[in-house]
């Protein structure tokens, strides 16, 4: 899994710039699941800059992130000051297969837009171990792109198309894997460690111009892939994406709808 780790190497500021963050409804849905209004613990795996982190300020007293990347981790300490409104945030190194946290210590535990880069079983068996009984599991995945403007959609889309041919042209991420978001649900049925599951759906709203859409492009460990391989904005097509971006958008911020999918489990 060293690839994928290394693949989010290199920029963590611009990730942490123009991802969404996920819509606080999530964790009313979660605490009502887990039984916990106010969480002593909840372990946000692959935690990456801490957006999904930061979202439980004052909401639990406890988060953890664990996250592998050192660029990310970096990052993320430098947005979170401990504690804040009551809840002590902290990031340490680790897998999402190897904690190293105590057996039923967490009320909830999380993976946000990272459960597809980790090997499923052996997290799934890693999130029962420090879940307490009734403990809550949770993959959180948005949409991509947003809802924005047709026009806007079809160029982000086709740009992306353009990257993710060039990335298996090119040959630059030999040994990253990704497994299918569609198969979370199933994965953590197949697991056999949870009572309950289901998928919830909800959405995000935030605002955006070509300025973001082109960041939010950036921000895709496919593009930073090709752009650490050392080919051009140009060849990837950023150009086009910006000129796109800048005749669709403007620079007026318009609503952006995320739409998220939450795969549950219930230990």
């Amino acid at each position: 899994m060293d690839a994928n780790v290394e693949r989010f190497s290199g920029f963590a500021e611009t990730y942490d710039r123009y991802r969404p963050q996920p819509p606080a409804v999530l964790l009313d849905i979660l605490t009502r699941l887990a039984g916990a209004p106010r969480p002593r613990l909840v372990v946000d795996l692959g935690s990456g800059t801490g957006i999904s982190t930061r979202l439980w300020t004052g909401r639990a007293d406890e988060v953890v992130g664990v996250e592998p990347n050192a660029d990310m981790r970096r990052e993320a300490e430098t947005h979170t000051q401990s504690p804040v409104e009551g809840t002590v945030i902290r990031y340490q190194e680790g897998r999402s297969t190897s904690t190293g946290l105590p057996d039923g210590c967490a009320d909830i535990v999380t993976c946000s837009q990272s459960f597809h880069w980790m090997e499923p079983q052996p997290t799934l068996a890693e999130a029962a171990r420090i879940l307490r009984p009734g403990g809550v599991f949770a993959t959180i995945d948005c949409d991509w792109p947003p809802v924005m403007t047709p026009e806007a959609e079809l160029a982000y889309r086709r740009f992306m198309r353009k990257v993710e041919a060039l990335e298996a042209e090119r040959r630059v991420s030999v040994g990253v894997h990704k497994w299918p978001k569609e198969h979370h649900l199933k994965q953590i049925e197949a697991s056999g460690r949870f009572r309950y599951t289901r998928e919830v759906v909800a959405h995000g709203v935030e605002t955006g111009d070509a300025a973001r859409l082109v960041g939010l492009a950036t921000s895709q460990g496919s593009v930073a892939a090709l752009l650490k391989a050392g080919i051009s904005e140009a060849e990837i097509g950023l150009d086009e994406l910006c000129a796109e971006a800048a005749r669709t958008l403007g620079d007026a911020p318009v609503p952006w709808y995320f739409g998220y999918r939450v795969r549950v489990g219930v230990r």
